[in-house]
């Protein structure tokens, strides 16, 4: 190349300015670059790519993956031996606190724990990543009524109102009566648990004080929020009130303690849930959205499968300590539907319908022994831990979530509908059984091999295969109703043979005894519900007032055996009318037995079954009709403009 002289240049002189410039753009260029490369390592460059990068290129979160922001069967309640523990519906006892909690120390468990202490880091891309979810859902869920959640349009979508004519008062004097002992029994249990046990979770009512236990993450109030719905259906409403008032001033969130995903998902989140539609108080909106959202870091497992046990201040998640191999338990992550699919419909965040759906998706996925689900999952591989199947504890309510996800999504959600009836099928296939005394019973499946022993946990199914036969194949829909008729009679059974008229944790159809416990430690009775709360639907289904006299058989007996100067108790043996009183006042007692019995004795239009779907711990929650709250909204915008 050759240069032309400037005048007063130098050739040399030029070369070396030359080289200075050249060097100082190097430099520039070389820094340009460093700071926009920085820029892509900060924390929050999850943003920052989106500004700089193509839509195409950008990697959104995937729902289920191991970045995702965790039994309680209808809890283990077979774990809930008196003495041995204090559960819930027969969940975690009292000396559930004295096992340990960890995953045994096994490769899967080590992998487990690694992954679950990812929880917390997760949490700093919780905010985008909900709105990477938003932006994924569907414009036929959204598109009219996403803005908010309007609680004078869900109202008017519903058929009926949710407390009746008269509050569902019988015009019989006999029933009447009966229902208003039942209430007097709630204001009872309740009266006591305010006097010695405010503000813990459950009543001891032999020495009146309260009883906080390991299964809420530091949560208090079990008890209150547990009786929220019942106290305002009965009408209790100075003692509504007092519930109300301690939930918007007392309870708090922040807490670090270990939770059971399972349990605060159907007491509190279900709880609050269905005190807000019922009433439209704004706080329990505001309560509910808020715990809602420190359940999701349990969903942080490489399948999407939430562990059991989370800590609600941290985030962070791991399986129960006796859990098979650091498993996941069927009836756990399986009762998580109908609550979700409300939170997604108060929050208008459709993460955590896309959480359980996630689930629901695996299910499908993976094979299933005979058509059975087994109790067991591993969260880390998706795959089954070992194959035991019961449809009591362990098992129970992820069956009554499907067939009830199908009734709540008002008879659109056929994915749930075909799950509910091909288990159904297999379970008829193999675990229906029949004694020799002709009576039906609910076997247990121990990879093959039966165990001719039925819960009372199992007790439940007489009302899920009851609200479910309609909805079956024509040609079954009498089988099914027959089928419930004869699994109630059953359970009811299982309280006549005894010397309380109360059923035991278990019994058998072995060694030629039939609906008997015969193992000492089945033999209590913890106020569980689940006889009683299929007295409940089959009333309801069929009107035989045989279901209610059986109800009042149990009023009877609790009354003669349970109640104590101040509260309610369970009973260590059924079978032996002297008292041993195992000193707990269960919530799912104030929340369940007494509500379904009150139920039983009221009008149907108490609560209509049109409108409303009770979830695992009978707390009512209503059928969405999302074709309905669409138009309400349509009309509300053209009302507006």
């Amino acid at each position: 190349m050759v240069f032309r002289k400037l005048p007063g240049v130098s050739a040399s002189g030029m070369g070396l300015r030359l080289s200075q410039k050249f060097v100082f753009l190097l430099f520039l260029s070389g820094l340009v670059t460093l700071c926009f490369g920085a820029l892509f390592f900060l924390p929050d460059s999850v943003r920052l790519k989106r500004i700089f990068l193509s839509k195409t290129e950008t990697q959104p979160v995937t729902v289920g993956s191991e970045n995702d922001a965790r039994e309680h069967l209808k809890r283990p309640k077979e774990l809930d031996h008196p003495g041995a523990m204090t559960s819930t519906k027969g969940e975690t006892s009292t000396k559930m606190r004295t096992w340990s909690r960890k995953p045994s120390v096994s490769r899967e468990g080590a992998e487990e724990r690694l992954a679950g202490g990812r929880a917390q880091e997760d949490l700093t891309l919780l905010r985008s990543r909900t709105e990477s979810a938003s932006e994924k859902a569907t414009a036929s869920d959204y598109s009219v009524h996403s803005d908010t959640f309007s609680y004078g349009r869900f109202k008017r979508c519903l058929l009926k109102p949710p407390l009746g004519r008269d509050g569902g008062k019988p015009s019989d004097p006999k029933t009447d009566e009966r229902r208003e002992k039942v209430k007097e029994m709630m204001k009872f249990s309740w009266d006591n648990y305010k006097r010695y046990a405010w503000g813990k979770n459950e009543l001891r009512p032999l020495t009146r004080n309260g009883h906080i236990g390991n299964m809420f993450g530091g949560l208090r109030g079990a008890s209150i929020i547990d009786s929220l719905d019942t106290l305002y259906i009965m009408g209790l409403m100075d003692e509504y009130n007092d519930a109300k008032e301690w939930v918007k001033t007392n309870l708090e969130m922040n807490s670090n303690g270990e939770a059971s995903l399972f349990e605060v998902n159907i007491r509190y989140v279900g709880g609050l849930l269905s005190a807000y539609y019922l009433t439209g108080e704004e706080a329990f909106k505001t309560k509910v959205i808020e715990l809602g959202e420190k359940l999701l870091p349990a969903f942080n497992t490489p399948t999407g499968i939430p562990r059991g046990v989370i800590n609600l201040g941290s985030g962070t998640s791991w399986s129960w300590g006796w859990a098979s191999a650091g498993s996941s338990i069927l009836a756990e992550f399986g009762t998580l539907h109908l609550e979700f699919v409300h939170l997604t419909e108060l929050s208008r965040n459709p993460v955590y319908t896309e959480k359980v759906m996630n689930i629901r998706k695996l299910l499908n996925k993976i094979e299933k022994p005979h058509g059975l689900y087994p109790n067991f999952l591993s969260p880390v591989s998706g795959n089954w831990v070992q194959h035991h199947v019961s449809i009591g504890g362990l098992g129970d309510s992820f069956y009554e979530y499907l067939i009830k996800s199908f009734l709540m999504s008002d008879k659109t959600d056929d994915d749930a509908k075909k799950m509910y009836y091909d288990a159904l099928e297999a379970i008829e296939a193999n675990l229906v059984q029949k004694s020799p005394g002709g009576l039906t019973y609910m076997a247990e499946w121990r990879g093959g091999i039966l165990d001719h022993k039925m819960g009372h946990l199992a007790c439940f199914s007489g009302g899920m295969i009851g609200i479910g036969a309609d909805d079956g194949a024509s040609d079954k829909r009498q089988h099914y109703l027959d089928l419930a008729a004869e699994i109630t009679h059953t359970c009811h059974e299982s309280y006549t043979r005894t010397a309380t008229k109360l059923g035991p944790e278990a019994f058998r159809f072995d060694a030629g005894g039939e609906a008997t416990a015969t193992r000492l430690s089945e033999r209590y009775y913890i106020l569980r519900p689940e006889v009683i709360e299929s007295y409940m639907y089959m009333w309801r289904l069929t009107h035989d007032p045989k279901y209610r006299e059986w109800g009042w058989e149990a009023v009877e007996a609790l009354e003669r055996h349970c109640r104590v100067d101040s509260g309610f108790s369970g009973i260590r043996d059924v079978y032996t009318t002297s008292a041993s009183h195992d000193n707990m006042q269960q919530s799912f007692f104030l929340s369940e037995t007494l509500k379904y019995l009150y139920l039983l004795f009221s009008d149907d239009d108490l609560l209509p079954m049109e409108d409303w779907i009770f979830n695992t711990e009978a707390h009512p929650l209503p059928v969405v009709r999302r074709g309905c709250l669409q138009d309400e909204a349509t009309q509300d915008k053209t009302t507006s403009e």
